[in-house]
């Protein structure tokens, strides 16, 4: 039963609600007060193509805020852009952040509000891997998360997943003011999202809580929590992706995704992320949400072999629609179904330039880089189980 549950983050949730922002700005009751806005987005036309940056800055101006933009973050945000960032927000006076996007794009603002507020070295303040386990000194700009994806939780937590290129470290980055003031997760503006990504993002999703539910370190908070994500996200995501006009469906997904967030804070992730990150580490234009599928059957079928916590197994499998499931591998059909109906269950390695002969170092750079995660796991896994579940996810 034991738990610490800490999720400071007010969150705005429903359709619509990004209509709603200016009341939170610069008046006696909002959470953020502050004359100039860094608006961060990515490095593509999504925002600005789907009007939701035009409504975004509307509500700056109706609240009275100045604003500037940086849109200079890719898929998997790294280190340098990171660093540029911040520098921008200091040279143009910013007095906070709004993150309009993915996961990428929000988890890019913490990294650049803890350079904004602090300069110096990214690395200097990151915990793990080469990182130099420094505590920034102050805390970064407030940060307002709008996400415009259903799927890494982002929007509710203080982690932020940056890669360094120099060194193919791929891991979090924390610091004093990172978990963002105030979310606004308006599903309407998922919707537009393209359906092989909005399946991506989808399974991340789902994917935080799945291992959640079967992590070490899970309790009541989490499990509670985690077995609503799993029913939210797994029940409603094909529908989502097959039909963007679903809005229901989609907020659906999305407020599974915002419980996975929590469940990220009150419980934990367990390896197949750091597996997943140095996949992606090394092979930039692989999604995130992608290679965590690419991985998923072989990761959880090993500890269904091991028959470490087959009630679990059963449990997510009824969770995700099988009210008669009776054993663990009935997950594994579940997940299966759910990929096949998404269409993302013939994802590829090969595709996105990976090879066999990288799996060695990849194994060790995830334990390296997020160790930690592999405290969690049922049981523990070696770097020969690590090349293993490679093996068997390649094609």
């Amino acid at each position: 039963m034991s738990f610490t549950f800490g999720v400071t983050t007010t969150a705005m949730f429903g359709r619509g609600r990004l209509g709603e922002l200016h009341t939170q700005i610069n008046t006696p009751a909002g959470l953020i007060h502050g004359k100039k806005a860094l608006v961060v987005i990515s490095n593509g036309k999504s925002t600005r193509t789907n009007g939701s940056l035009d409504r975004l800055t509307a509500e700056l101006s109706k609240a009275g805020a100045e604003y500037v933009i940086f849109d200079k973050v890719s898929a998997n945000p790294t280190k340098p852009v990171a660093e540029e960032g911040g520098r921008f927000a200091k040279e143009n006076g910013c007095d906070f952040i709004v993150a309009l996007g993915g996961g990428s794009v929000l988890d890019a603002s913490k990294a650049i509000g803890v350079m904004a507020a602090n300069g110096g070295d990214l690395w200097d303040y990151v915990q793990f891997g080469t990182g130099k386990r420094q505590w920034p000194s102050n805390p970064s700009l407030p940060i307002v998360a709008i996400p415009t994806t259903a799927g890494t939780g982002s929007e509710t937590d203080g982690g932020a997943v940056i890669t360094n290129p120099e060194t193919n470290e791929k891991t979090g980055v924390f610091g004093p003011g990172t978990m963002p003031v105030l979310a606004v997760i308006d599903p309407e503006l998922m919707t537009s999202v393209p359906a092989k990504f909005k399946a991506y993002q989808g399974f991340d999703a789902l994917f935080h809580s799945t291992e959640g539910y079967i992590s070490n370190k899970r309790n009541e908070m989490s499990k509670m929590v985690a077995a609503e994500a799993i029913q939210s996200v797994s029940r409603n995501l094909a529908e989502a992706v097959s039909h963007p006009e679903a809005v229901e469906a989609m907020e659906k997904v999305a407020f599974g995704s915002y419980l996975s967030g929590i469940q990220m804070c009150v419980g934990s992730c367990v390896s197949a992320h750091p597996l997943e990150h140095a996949l992606s580490a090394y092979h930039e234009n692989l999604p995130h949400g992608a290679g965590l599928i690419m991985i998923s059957k072989a990761f959880y079928s090993f500890f269904i072999r091991k028959h470490v916590c087959d009630d679990r197994f059963i449990e997510m499998a009824r969770l995700m629609g099988m009210e008669n499931a009776s054993k663990p591998e009935d997950f594994i059909t579940m997940l299966e179904k759910l990929q096949k109906e998404c269409g993302v269950a013939d994802l590829k390695m090969s595709d996105y330039g990976i090879t066999p002969d990288e799996f060695e170092k990849m194994a060790k750079n995830a334990r390296e880089t997020l160790g930690v995660n592999f405290d969690n796991d049922p049981c523990m896994l070696s770097d020969a189980d690590c090349v293993a579940i490679y093996q068997e996810s390649y094609c």
